[in-house]
Formats: structure tokens, C-alpha cells, sequence
């Protein structure tokens, strides 16, 4: 079996401890790899080699890191399918998911690859008598990134190609899940000709985590993942002096108006709730179907669902792989489960699922459940499985109130042919990221992606300007350059412009 390193100052180590994590294929449900854990040695071990390349790293010229930027673009363009493959054989998503994951975080590389226009400061002349101001922004330092299981291609990409590109360097702790994509990158980061040190990857768990938070040449964390979590890590990293931006969980809701396009919601609230068996932090998980809509939107939602062809992500006639582990299928077999018995209809049930030649994989089917209060936990809980839980609402104020009680505000949907609805609906509601017609409404790199109340702790969302505003601080400079004969002109009152 297989042994999975660490990747530290340019080359791979086992570290310094005895612990080790499996990795399975959730598609046979085997383990195929195992993956080291590190210690707070190897902490230390991995911010170290990036403090010290950081020494030059940041004084790089911005023609250095652009050229270095497009190398790296080029490369994991013509990789797609090899980091696609990592992606499908240790998290489960089908081949064409996994790619377009990685297409996803191509845009940033791009998005960072223009870091000469997005890094201009700002000047100005005679500011007052013979004085010039004029701003710019520099790095922070040795920037971690700790990223969940359900893109462990993407989400990296969300950071550590603004962060490197800015001047920082990077200390990537990617999810001991599926741990491979993160090693293949670093190897491309280094074909492209990134210096040894600026990019590093760090595997563990817990102690990885609190090391990173705790060390005090590490100056900022991005993360993403669960709210109990990226609570903990704003209060734990901030508590520490770091900037910290931590995207959390989400109840992404759509809400449905009798005068939409019944089909065409249907059809994309299904490819919404069902790809990546549900295992993205902008599936929909809530529908409100408002007023007449319900009864014929479930029905096509329900026919819609039970057609998805379930299997293995390696075979393309897969639409849908399985969940991450045997812990995730039972805990949302249980809460389907527990939906019934609270009272919810159960339209279409996905547990107890067997594939073909994979009986032993963690799949769990389509689950479409109806009548849902948002009392039970089927509402309440982040399910993050392939499972689409129904409200009704007699209007879309309503609707717009239900949305707003939820704790999380990540993304959300509407369906309607009413420009008036939805302008309703895009001012009313407390949510980060919006689709009208459009179910995940992930924004392209040149914006930023985050969510409102639980779903981020930190001011600043992910990628995008507010991405290299994270990963930078500025400085302002106010010059005068004296004729040599010039009387000085100090005064001991506040200084004014004249």
C-alpha cells in the first residue's frame, strides 16, 4: 500500500512521526493509500522552509512571478484529466465533475496570472508644496490554506495562486481524505519553475491544524469547511494575531414561483441537489416551492431524480459516484431516516443502494423528501449528501422570510419569469452569492466567492480583488525632496496640505 508524504521545501518527507490516516476509494469502498499525519515538528518543518524562501520569494519582480504564473497555468491546463482521475479515485465524483472542479480553479490561476494590473497602487502629485503620496501593497508572509474533502483541487486553487502571486508563500494542509490532488499540484508548481519552499503541503489532522493556527510565523489562514469548524479557526487563528478568513457551512435554498419554468427548475434543481452526490457547499439541499408550484414541481423533481444513473466515477455512464465515507452514508441514511419519522414525505429514497460490482462502495441514492417543516432535522441540519428537502410557502415573501430565519447564508436560487420577483428576492435576501434562473451561483474568479452570517467568520471572501486585498497590506508614503537651499518649513502643529 501506498504511503502519501508530506511535500516540504521542495521535495517529499515522511516527517518526523508514526501516525497514519487511511485513504479510501468510495467506490469499492477499499483502502488504497495511506497518508502521514503530521507532528508539530513538522509544522515547524514546513513554515520554516517557508519563511525562508519567503526572503526572496517576496522581492521577487512581478515579471518573475507572472511568467512563473503562466508556466503553471499551461501545466494544469494539460493535466486536467490526470488531476481529474486523483479526484474521482479518492473522493468518488464522476470524471467530468471532477474536471470541471479543476476548470473551476484554472480561472483563478488566470485570474492570478493578471497580478501586475491587480497589485497597481495609486499616486499623487503636489499632494501639497513639493510633496507626493503614493500607496502600494505587500505581502503578508507565510499564508495556510486548510481545504476540505469535497474539492480538493478547487478550493487550493481559491488560494494559493492569489496568495503566491502576491509574494506571499503558502502552507497548503489539504483534507487527509483525498490527499493526492494536492501533491500532484506541488509538482507542477515546481515544473513551472516556482522556487522550492514557496509552495508546500502539509498532511494531518487536528495537530496539523492547531500548529499552523498557533505559529507565529504564519500570518494568515484561509479555510473552508463545516461552521463548528471555521468558527473555531477564526476564534483560535485571530486570538493568535492572524488574519483569518474561514468559509463555513450552508443551507443553500431554492425557491420556486408557480410562474417559472416548472421543467426547467425541475431539471436544475436536480443536477443542483444530486451532483457530487450532494457533497458541495453550493448544492441545494432546500426547495421552497411556493403557492401552486409544489405539487407538479415535485413530481417531475421526483421522476427527474429517479432516472440518475449512480455508480463508480471512473465509468462514464456514472452521473453520480458515492459519498466520501461509510461515517458520511450512514449519518445521511440516518437523518433521511429520521425526516420520515418526523413527519416528512419521502418521494424518492436513495438509501440502501447497491452498485453493481461495487457493493461495498458508500453510495447513497437520490433522495427527494416533501412536507418538510423547518423544524426537522432534515431542514435543519447540513446534510451535505445527496438528499433535497421541500418547504412550501403560500408567497414569495414568505419564502424570502423562511430563508432569512436559516442561520446560514451562503448561496440561493430563485425560479421565476418575474423580473420583479426577483429583484424583490435579490434585495430581500441575507445571503452572500444569488442566482436568478441560475441554481449555483458560484461567481467567476474575477469576483469573490463567500457567504453571509454562518457561512463566513472574516471580512473578506475568497479569490477575486477581495483575494488579493486578503493576501496583501498596504502602504502609504508621502515624499519630499528638497531643493538643498529650501528652508525647511517644520512646524510643531499637525501637518496640512498648502
Amino acid at each position: 500500500m501506498s504511503t502519501i508524504e508530506h511535500w516540504i521545501g521542495g521535495s517529499f518527507t515522511a516527517g518526523s512521526g508514526s501516525r497514519r490516516g487511511p485513504v479510501f476509494n468510495p467506490a469499492t469502498g477499499e483502502q488504497q493509500h495511506e497518508v502521514v499525519l503530521a507532528t508539530r515538528n513538522d509544522v515547524d518543518a514546513a513554515v520554516s522552509a517557508a519563511r525562508q524562501a519567503f526572503e526572496s520569494w517576496s522581492q521577487a519582480s512581478l515579471s518573475k512571478r507572472t511568467k512563473i504564473l503562466f508556466n503553471f497555468r499551461e501545466l494544469v491546463n494539460a493535466r486536467v484529466g490526470e488531476i481529474a482521475e486523483l479526484v474521482s479515485d479518492e473522493h468518488g465524483k464522476v470524471l467530468s465533475d471532477a474536471a470541471g472542479e479543476v476548470q473551476r480553479g484554472l480561472e483563478v490561476i488566470e485570474f492570478a496570472c493578471g497580478i501586475p494590473e491587480l497589485l497597481k497602487g495609486s499616486f499623487t502629485d503636489q499632494a501639497s508644496t513639493g510633496v507626493d503620496v503614493f500607496s502600494f501593497r505587500e505581502p503578508l508572509g507565510v499564508c495556510a490554506g486548510i481545504t476540505p474533502f469535497n474539492f480538493p483541487a478547487m478550493v487550493p486553487m481559491w488560494m494559493h495562486p492569489v496568495a503566491i502571486a502576491c509574494g506571499n508563500t503558502f502552507v497548503l494542509k489539504p483534507s487527509e481524505r483525498d490527499p493526492s490532488a494536492s501533491n500532484y499540484v506541488a509538482g507542477l508548481w515546481r515544473e513551472a519553475g516556482l522556487p522550492d519552499g514557496v509552495f508546500n503541503v502539509l498532511h494531518g489532522d487536528k495537530e496539523a491544524v492547531d500548529g499552523l493556527l498557533q505559529h507565529p510565523d504564519v500570518a494568515a489562514v484561509s479555510f473552508v469547511g463545516s461552521t463548528p469548524i471555521a468558527r473555531y479557526i477564526h476564534q483560535e487563528g485571530t486570538a493568535a494575531g492572524k488574519r483569518v478568513q474561514a468559509l463555513g457551512g450552508a443551507k443553500n435554498h431554492a425557491i420556486i414561483l408557480p410562474d417559472a419554468d416548472l421543467d426547467f427548475a425541475a431539471q436544475h434543481l436536480v443536477a443542483a441537489a444530486f451532483g457530487s452526490a450532494g457533497e458541495r457547499c453550493m448544492a441545494i439541499s432546500a426547495a421552497v416551492a411556493v403557492g401552486s408550484a409544489g405539487d407538479t414541481l415535485m413530481d417531475l423533481v421526483s421522476r427527474k431524480a429517479a432516472e440518475i444513473k449512480v455508480g463508480p466515477g471512473r465509468d462514464p455512464r456514472s452521473e453520480m459516484g458515492p459519498v466520501i465515507t461509510a461515517a458520511a452514508k450512514e449519518r445521511i441514511e440516518s437523518l433521511i431516516g429520521t425526516g420520515e419519522k418526523q413527519g416528512a414525505k419521502l418521494l424518492v429514497d436513495g438509501r440502501g443502494l447497491a452498485v453493481k460490482d461495487h457493493e461495498n462502495g458508500f453510495f447513497v441514492g437520490p433522495t427527494v423528501i416533501d412536507q418538510v417543516q423547518p423544524s426537522m432535522d432534515v431542514y435543519t441540519e447540513e446534510i451535505f449528501g445527496p438528499v433535497l428537502s421541500t418547504v412550501r410557502a403560500d408567497d414569495v415573501d414568505s419564502a424570502i422570510d423562511l430563508l432569512n430565519s436559516n442561520p446560514y447564508g451562503n448561496g440561493t436560487a430563485i425560479f421565476t419569469s418575474s423580473g420583479e420577483a426577483a429583484r424583490r428576492f435579490q434585495r430581500g435576501v441575507r445571503v452572500g452569492m444569488i442566482g436568478i434562473n441560475v441554481p449555483i451561483p458560484v461567481p467567476m474568479a474575477y469576483y469573490s466567492f463567500g457567504g453571509w452570517k454562518d457561512s463566513l467568520f472574516g471580512d473578506k471572501h475568497i479569490h477575486g480583488p477581495e483575494g488579493v486585498s486578503f493576501y496583501t497590506r498596504g502602504k502609504v508614503v508621502t515624499s519630499r525632496w528638497p531643493h538643498v537651499d529650501h528652508a525647511s518649513g517644520a512646524s510643531l502643529h499637525f501637518p496640512t496640505a498648502s
